[in-house]
């Protein structure tokens, strides 16, 4: 089943950025022609800080361009708001969202093969991106967060490759009820337990381990204020 076409590819190097001992590769710029699909992402990505960004569940990141709107919106006609590229993503698309996209889900796109792992958790480096306070708050509130995939199948991608559904092995899991359940509704367990059960990111089976045992939801500071905050 056709979902989309790809209308951008980005990819970035890591620099230094806006606070001390801190690198990102955010600012990603759109690429042309054919790039290369590694198990680890888009050849010429970077990630600034590996221990959060990147690797094999984290190898793409797709974010709706229709969500702009909402950005400028409540943070103005800011100059970065005008293109996609914004939040850091590799793809940009119109179309597809966190409503009509699935955990799990397999897809097609140029020759490569694509699993939707996980959505994102959003953290500062998005308001210093936009010199806002406030961004990553939102958009976690907004659930316009984007998703991640891994690579199944290595191969090549460019604008214009259609998006294919191949498989959705759990549609009971659309993207906006798994950030309903991370944000909202923390503590509702039978949905936990569910989620549990699906291929999760270590560091997601972490967090919802730990709801579960322990009846409290992580923190959320240091995630969306930046280091110091946990100090």
């Amino acid at each position: 089943m056709l979902l989309g076409k790809i209308q951008t590819i980005m990819t970035g190097t890591a620099v230094p950025f806006t606070r001390p001992e801190t690198f990102s590769g955010i600012d990603k710029r759109p690429r042309t022609g054919s790039v290369r699909v590694g198990l680890e992402g888009l050849e010429g990505d970077e990630q600034g800080d590996r221990r959060v960004h990147g690797g094999p569940d984290k190898a793409i990141h797709h974010y709706p361009y229709e969500h702009y709107h909402h950005w400028r919106q409540t943070f103005g006609d800011r100059p970065l708001l005008s293109a996609p590229g914004a939040f850091g993503e590799n793809l940009s698309t119109v179309g597809l969202t966190e409503e009509n996209i699935c955990m799990g889900d397999i897809l097609s796109c140029g020759t490569t093969v694509l699993e939707v792992s996980q959505t994102r958790q959003p953290c500062w480096k998005l308001d210093d991106r936009l010199a806002a306070r406030g961004v990553a708050l939102e958009m976690q509130r907004s659930g316009k967060v984007g998703w991640y995939y891994r690579v199944l199948e290595p191969g090549a991608i460019e604008v214009g490759a259609t998006l294919n559904l191949l498989d959705r092995p759990h549609p009971e899991w659309q993207l906006r009820s798994v950030l309903q359940l991370l944000y909202i509704n923390t503590m509702d367990l039978d949905a936990l337990v569910r989620l549990q059960s699906l291929r999760l990111p270590p560091s997601w089976q972490k967090i919802v381990a730990n709801r579960i045992k322990t009846s409290t939801v992580e923190s959320w500071a240091k995630r969306l204020g930046g280091p110091e905050s946990s100090r």
